[in-house]
């Protein structure tokens, strides 16, 4: 009923709509518009869709962001996730599942809710998780893992990891403090695609997200802004390629890595230190390890979702 009542009030392009239900005395059937595309889950790992383009998964986010910040104008979702961005027809992103929100703190001595631990792993907030206080930013701390799921193509979560790479936040971190390079964590299939600029300012993004103190988060009016502005980037990057290809008589594949980040790009490159052999770097993504020998080749096909929902 809690689904029913919020929904009924909430109109917006990137929020599922729901069209009816029905309730008797064995069962609730809740009605919604219909998701031609499934989940965003479904285009990132689990399954054998074809990925998507880097420039589709920042509009995809951005979509869920507006979403969630038109949502944050009175309720808390609570429940975040990669599986819970659904794409239309258009691959049009429109957020789903509220039958965990909760009304957010409407005064402005008010900060948080206080109220049971619910939501799913990899995704909660550690202070909520801590100290069962619900704010606006605990939303924005599970949109942060989504950022990772979409720039890493891999699970929140991976139970038979040890417990440093288990975790994707805390395995993103490990090679953050541990210096490798930031193209080596990247999905494969989007890797040649990202500019250095944008891929710093989405990866900071990320990081202010995951931000362990809640205070330090940006809102989710700041994630939409600086998800546009990541997204301007690839616009305007995809404008000069194109131009410079059509003024040389060809077209170009986008840049590797190490064309376009220098040493002092150390925020990229995490630790300018961090060298690999050639032949290791040679090696992969063919093998199923990267060359740090911690971190899990993040596209493996294998992986399973538990958490995937069919939607019909």
């Amino acid at each position: 009923m809690n689904e029913i009542e919020l929904l009924s009030q909430l109109r917006h392009i990137h929020l599922v709509s729901l069209i009816g239900y029905c309730n008797d005395d064995t069962e609730m059937i809740l009605v919604y518009e219909f998701m031609q595309h499934g989940t965003l889950c479904e285009y990132l790992y689990g399954s054998n869709n074809q990925p998507l383009p880097w420039k589709q998964r920042l509009e995809i986010l951005l979509g869920a962001a507006r979403g969630l910040h038109y949502l944050h104008a009175e309720i808390i979702h609570r429940d975040v996730k990669s599986t819970n961005i659904l794409l239309d027809e258009k691959w049009v992103a429109k957020v789903s599942d509220f039958g965990l929100s909760k009304v957010g703190p409407t005064g402005i001595s008010t900060t948080h809710v206080s109220t049971m631990v619910k939501g799913s792993l990899g995704y909660l907030d550690p202070e909520y998780y801590m100290f069962q206080r619900l704010t606006l930013k605990s939303d924005v701390y599970s949109f942060g893992v989504v950022l990772l799921e979409v720039l890493c193509a891999r699970p929140p979560l991976i139970r038979d990891l040890d417990k440093n790479t288990a975790s994707l936040v805390c395995w993103f971190k490990k090679c953050y403090d541990e210096g490798v390079p930031i193209e080596q964590i990247v999905d494969p299939f989007i890797r040649d695609s990202i500019t250095g600029e944008c891929l710093k300012c989405y990866c900071k993004l990320a990081l202010s997200c995951l931000h362990d103190d809640g205070t330090q988060r940006p809102t989710m009016s700041q994630v939409v802004g600086d998800l546009e502005f990541a997204l301007q980037l690839v616009v305007s990057e995809e404008g000069s390629q194109f131009g410079k290809a059509e003024k040389e008589g060809r077209y170009m594949k986008g840049p590797q890595f190490s064309q376009f980040m220098s040493d002092e790009e150390s925020d990229l490159h995490f630790v300018r230190s961090h060298t690999y052999k050639e032949s290791t770097l040679s090696a992969w993504p063919s093998s199923q390890e990267h060359p740090f020998s911690e971190i899990p080749n993040p596209r493996p096909r294998s992986y399973s979702c538990q958490n995937l929902k069919v939607y019909i």
